[in-house]
């Protein structure tokens, strides 16, 4: 038995049995380390080891601990670059083409990931110029995790906004900031993008600033229950065995896509539109649509595309029998390459598979129906033919859902935040919400929460956090109305108590029929703005008109503004709209209103005594026109609200 632990001594003690250096993926080629803040460099070794980092001239060195972690502190910097990193140990790391800038954390739902490539068309020259090597994204890999904080990302690497390709991979909202920040203040930018599509805010919080809110403790105690979690899923599993396959499917059984087909059967109907508004009365399930296009040879050309708007839900495209593209959920916009050689002269057969899952299905109004080719375009909209080809049969589905781990809270805390902590970042910028739009009341204090939290995890007790308010979204109602959209924009607003936020409004960069509204740029900018006054001290006019007061006169409201700027003005030279009143009984009606210096004055003859007044106060304001001459729009607000 001695010779035997005399012989493991030695084996252990050997040096070619250390285990080798590992670092977190975002210490890698290219990254981007903060600026003037001490700099964390961390990793793993063999415990008791000795790690030595060498940078810009700067030396510093650890020892690992006995689970195998090090970190290693270097002093402040100032911007420059690139650098090397050298890390030496059993082995050695070189870290290539480092530079020193300002970081900042990027994170919340689908409209801080869309990328660029997803506004490839109204964002084509930006795409086809932009040459900045000092731009940099590292996108955190979507996981998820409902047991316990991760100490490492599963892949990840950083880019640069050099070239089509990797700058299609940026967040369109985050690429269009650090772009404005970069030209201003010439430092290089380092954007961390922490985002996942449709999830709440929940989500991205830690167990621990969640434990004391009972009905999301319980969901975490509970979701740590893997036998629970397995047993959901199982059922969520089944439930979708015994959903119709595309085998019942009478199209595909038949290939109406196939032009050998002879059609059938089938109905006029209009695109853009729903079949629910067009004679289908509750129908959830597969519908087909067809056209024949007339194309001239003109056309017959490479490079073609089609432009199908959105399609709720999902849909397949075939031309001429062959698959297009297809996309399986309805936010995203349908632009789709053809491929050399499948368009021909004369007549082609556009055929298009359509299913739908719950609501209203099919072709969403007020969006592009194209096929581009060449420097000609012809017009998708108008009538076509349809075709019913399996209806779902309404199910008792039960709590047949599943988990949807990345929906859960602390989940992506846990796998896509804690891994970052210990980097250095100038601060945060959070653009989510949608998720959380029926639970206003909840949101202003969830959101605070988080700001403070994050900030004390990434050692930043005052660390700006930027964050942006809802577009408009949906229909329009032209009388006075209450809004969950609206509240929630309200409930955003309150974090603004907390110190050293800053709210961007959105509310005339929406659109009606998209959650994911085009105008990232406008977003971006606006968001530059916000930290150049905030963190950058620059003396700019970075907010629209704030509400301040309201003081009633007789049988007027004056209403007084802050962050006025050079002056209150209307956007399209009306007079100011959206303006509502209402006496002691919050029967609310619009108001005559028109602007005296940095106050607008309300007015209506049906109310004597006003009491109350809102601004833009829906869901998706008809002409919210209120703005200062800088051009920032005026933030909502209502005086009514419950206390």
């Amino acid at each position: 038995m001695k010779n035997i632990k005399i012989l493991l001594f030695l084996l252990l003690s050997h040096p070619c049995l250390k285990a080798a250096i590992r670092l977190p993926k975002l210490v890698s080629d290219g990254m981007v380390l903060q600026r003037d803040t001490k700099l964390n460099i961390w990793g793993w070794a063999s415990p008791g080891e000795k790690i030595t980092v060498k940078f810009n001239h700067k030396t510093g060195s650890a020892t690992t601990d006995a689970g195998g972690k090090w970190t290693v502190a270097l002093p402040a910097m100032k911007a420059g670059g690139p650098y090397t990193l050298s890390i030496e140990g059993s082995n050695h790391i070189l870290i290539n083409d480092v530079l020193l800038g300002d970081v900042w954390l990027c994170s919340g739902q689908s409209n801080m990931v869309h990328q660029m490539a997803l506004h490839a068309v109204r964002y084509a020259n930006e795409i086809a110029n932009a040459n900045y090597p000092e731009i940099r994204q590292f996108w955190v890999p979507n996981v998820a995790n409902l047991q316990k904080p991760q100490s490492e990302l599963p892949a990840g690497s950083w880019k640069k906004a050099t070239n089509p390709k990797d700058l299609g991979d940026f967040s369109a909202v985050a690429f269009f900031f650090a772009e404005a920040l970069y030209k201003k203040h010439h430092v290089p930018i380092g954007l961390i993008n922490a985002s996942w599509g449709g999830t709440p805010i929940e989500a991205w919080m830690s167990e621990e600033s969640l434990k004391d809110i009972p009905n999301i403790e319980s969901v975490i105690n509970r979701n740590k229950d893997t036998a629970y979690v397995n047993r959901a899923n199982r059922s969520a599993a089944m439930a979708s065995n015994n959903s119709p396959q595309t085998s019942h499917d009478k199209g595909m059984a038949q290939k109406w896509y196939d032009p050998a087909y002879a059609p059938k059967g089938w109905r006029q109907i209009a695109v853009p539109g729903y079949w629910e508004d067009q004679g289908v009365h509750n129908l959830d399930g597969v519908v087909w649509y067809r056209r024949e296009i007339n194309i001239p040879s003109s056309m017959v050309v490479p490079g073609a595309k089609v432009f199908l708007g959105r399609i709720v839900d999902a849909d397949v495209l075939y031309i001429n029998g062959q698959k297009v593209g297809s996309t399986g959920y309805m936010y995203p916009q349908r632009r789709y390459n053809v491929p050399d050689g499948v368009l021909k002269p004369g007549k082609n057969l556009f055929v298009v598979r359509v299913t739908n899952n719950a609501g209203k299905g099919g072709f969403v109004p007020d969006k592009p129906y194209q096929l581009i080719a060449g420097k000609d375009t012809i017009d998708l909209t108008g009538y076509w033919q349809y075709k019913v080809g399996f209806v779902n049969l309404p199910q008792n589905t039960g709590n047949s859902g599943g988990i949807a781990v990345q929906n859960q809270p602390a989940a992506l805390f846990n796998a896509m935040i804690e891994p970052l902590l210990g980097y250095g970042l100038k601060g945060f910028v959070w653009y989510q919400g949608e998720s959380n739009a029926e639970r206003a009341n909840e949101y202003a204090g969830l959101q605070s929460r988080m700001i403070m939290e994050w900030r004390k995890l990434f050692n930043m007790p005052q660390g700006p956090f930027l964050f942006v308010q809802l577009p408009n979204y949906m229909d329009m109602n032209y009388l006075p109305v209450e809004s969950q959209w609206a509240a929630f924009r309200e409930a955003q607003a309150r974090s603004l108590s907390v110190p050293n936020t800053a709210m961007v409004v959105t509310l005339d960069l929406g659109e009606w029929n998209d959650i994911h509204p085009d105008r990232k740029k406008d977003v971006g900018l606006r968001l530059a703005l916000a930290a150049d006054k905030l963190v950058y001290h620059k003396n700019v006019v970075a907010s629209g008109p704030v509400f301040k007061s309201a003081q009633t006169e007789g049988n007027k409201v004056i209403v007084s503004f802050s962050d006025t700027g050079s002056g209150l003005v209307t956007t399209d030279a009306e007079e100011p709209q959206e303006f509502a009143i209402a006496g002691a009984d919050k029967k609310f009606v619009w108001a005559k209103a028109t602007i005296e210096g940095d106050r607008v004055i309300l007015w209506n003859p049906g109310v004597p005594k006003p009491v109350y007044v809102r601004y833009a106060w829906a869901d998706n304001p008809v002409n919210p026109n209120l703005a200062n001459k800088e051009g920032l729009p005026a933030a909502p607000f209502r005086t009514d609200k419950s206390q």
